[in-house]
């Protein structure tokens, strides 16, 4: 009967230790990181509408014959470049002019150095030569039409031959190089906006390709409307990869500011809610779950605006059998 005892005893004791065993087997085993301190990006996105640098509409300032045609939509052209020719009668006239009163002009300096010619006479005569030779300058400009700038021809809205009507302009040259955008920022932001800042660029039309600009210009007032101030931005094109029309969108980096980061693994959705939360992993071993502000989502990691501390560990797996106060097993 003792022997009995004995046994029943130490089986007993046995299936206590394996019922032990078995409990600290059971364990969830999570893995754990460092919520970490970091220097991120202070941003904020918009959409916007890429837009010509500059935009030229040329025209003669009157109406007469097309002669001739030397460019065509599509073409970049550079600044002097001729793009037209207007009817040359007038032009020619108007060099005869002033060939004739410079030929007067010279005669008259030359006498009015020697005394020859009084003073009233040589200024009237120096008047003269120089009215004609700012009319002759001006038939020019509109007699040979020449690109301002450089740029690229996007619209040509009259023929060879045709007769100059002044109903729309001859030619419109777009400069993209550089290429803007106007970014309507938060007036929230409007504090954080200053010339000089970087703006991420990246258009739906080139396939996840960024771009960088700065803004070269706030403009002074805040739409009532909409509570927006306008950022203008300037980006270089030089490979003309970006045209304008194009859809983007535009990362304004305000600052750059220490933000407490984990993995984006870590954060857990209530659902039926937007709260979201983390497990944070104690000093005694056992989990706390925690309701945590998220900022931007950057890469893989999320910014935490409150609910965890750098250098809190947070689980980044096997959430799914935890809850709070729990005892949980770290592996590697």
């Amino acid at each position: 009967m003792a022997v009995a005892l004995a046994l029943c005893s130490c089986g007993g004791k046995k299936a206590q230790k394996g019922a032990a065993a078995v409990k600290e087997e059971l364990l969830p085993a999570v893995k754990v990181v460092d919520a970490k301190s970091e220097i991120v990006p202070i941003d904020e996105k918009y959409s916007v509408t890429l837009q010509a640098y500059a935009i030229n509409n040329i025209a003669p300032q009157s109406g007469g014959r097309i002669i001739s045609i030397k460019a065509e939509v599509g073409d970049f052209v550079e600044k002097g470049q001729v793009l037209a020719q207007m009817d040359k009668a007038q032009l020619e006239q108007a060099e005869l002019q002033l060939n004739n009163l410079k030929s007067e002009y010279d005669r008259a300096k030359a006498l009015y150095e020697k005394g020859g010619v009084s003073k009233s006479d040589f200024e009237t005569i120096e008047l003269q030569y120089k009215v004609a030779n700012t009319t002759y300058e001006n038939l020019l400009t509109n007699t040979i039409l020449k690109s301002p700038l450089n740029g690229v021809v996007s619209a040509r809205n009259y023929d060879e031959g045709d007769m100059y009507t002044m109903s729309a302009p001859l030619y419109v040259v777009q400069q993209i190089n550089p290429i803007k955008a106007f970014v309507a920022v938060s007036e929230k932001n409007y504090s954080l906006l200053k010339k000089g800042i970087k703006v991420e660029f990246t258009p739906e039309a080139l396939n996840g390709k960024k771009y960088i600009g700065e803004v070269t210009r706030i403009h002074p007032t805040v739409d009532a409307t909409t509570h927006t101030i306008v950022a203008e931005v300037t980006i270089n094109n030089p490979k003309f990869e970006l045209r304008p029309g194009m859809y983007s969108s535009a990362r304004v980096i305000f600052s750059q500011g220490d933000a407490i980061v984990v993995p984006d693994t870590a954060v857990l959705k209530q659902q039926g809610s937007g709260v979201r939360t983390v497990y944070v992993l104690k000093a005694d071993g056992t989990v706390e779950l925690r309701i945590v502000e998220l900022g931007r989502h950057i890469g893989s990691e999320y910014v935490i605006l409150s609910g965890v501390q750098a250098g809190e560990k947070v689980i980044v797996s096997g959430q799914s059998l935890l809850r709070s106060g729990i005892k949980v097993e770290v592996i590697e």
